[in-house]
């Protein structure tokens, strides 16, 4: 997603960011996980990012702290994938638990050459529902959806301090979003 700042300006809220505004799609209001606000403890290498999520919090130690171009990061707990509908109140089927892992993600900032920034997220998981097919395409759309929504904040957050701080509206290109590139 191409966002009218540059990368120094992105980087700080590809860390940590605010609260986002509520999704409207029907499969996040039907239960499916989603993203709510990232923070972190610390910085560079090391540091804890918490991306957390309707269900829960992803923790993310850092691996790579490369200002302003790359924060690489693994993931050593998943939240539920989904908070499932019941008359009986919370249940905690099996299938909630270590069917849909995520593994790793990074946030690649790259300068282009009208001083904007190229932000691109990744996202690499893993999955043992079967149908393996069928599975992978909703899960492979729901993650390119929770990216669209991550950088779309991104980019709203660090436009505005453009805006904020020359006292003139930013203007962006128009965005594309990239695809997450799950692996197996």
């Amino acid at each position: 997603m191409e966002i009218a700042a540059t990368p120094e300006q992105v980087w700080k809220h590809v860390v940590t960011f605010s609260e986002l505004p509520e999704p409207q799609e029907w499969f996040f209001r039907s239960g499916i996980a989603y993203p709510k606000r990232a923070r972190i403890e610390g910085s560079g290498p090391g540091a804890i990012r918490y991306c957390e999520f309707s269900t829960g919090p992803f923790v993310e130690p850092i691996q790579v702290w490369d200002e302003p171009r790359l924060l690489r990061f693994r993931v050593t707990e998943n939240p539920a994938p989904l908070n499932e509908w019941s008359p009986y109140g919370q249940i905690l089927p099996k299938h909630l638990h270590g069917y849909f892992i995520s593994r790793q993600g990074q946030f690649r900032l790259t300068r282009l050459s009208n001083n904007h920034t190229l932000l691109e997220g990744t996202t690499w998981y893993q999955h043992g529902l079967w149908p393996g097919a069928y599975w992978r395409w909703w899960s492979d759309a729901i993650i390119h959806r929770v990216h669209l929504q991550v950088l779309s904040h991104i980019r709203t957050l660090a436009e505005g301090d453009t805006f904020n701080s020359t006292g003139t509206q930013a203007r962006s290109a128009p965005s594309t979003a990239l695809p997450a590139q799950p692996t197996k």
